[in-house]
């Protein structure tokens, strides 16, 4: 299994249950095709660098996942098909970026149980 991360903007007209509805399909699609879910960020709205599709703000969404090749198109596929969806990019992480994220979520765990 490899590792990826995936990124997706979703539409700011959503309610906020909308979007939690959304993420939740694709992290359902991912745990269905046997990935092992290893972080999930809501980066929240944000301002975006140009307009796409007339809008200047999207949801930002961040998911790192172990997954086969396969799942990958599957995805996607299910980006493009889904209206709420802005943009989206995922790639495969090598072992540098990998041990970065290990560390940035231990850091964030950290400062989470401090608070």
């Amino acid at each position: 299994m490899n590792h990826y991360e995936t990124v997706f903007i979703l539409t700011p007209v959503l309610s906020d249950v909308q979007m939690k509805e959304a993420v939740e399909k694709f992290k359902t699609l991912l745990v269905n095709e046997g990935c092992e879910i290893l972080n999930e960020e809501n980066w929240g709205m944000k301002k975006l660098a140009y307009p796409i599709e007339k809008k200047s703000t999207g949801f930002y969404v961040l998911i790192e996942f172990k997954a086969n090749p396969t799942v990958i198109a599957k995805l996607e596929t299910q980006y493009r098909r889904d209206e709420r969806v802005i943009r989206f990019m995922s790639f495969k992480m090598d072992k540098y970026a990998s041990e970065y994220a290990a560390k940035r979520r231990s850091l964030k765990s950290k400062e989470v149980k401090e608070n």
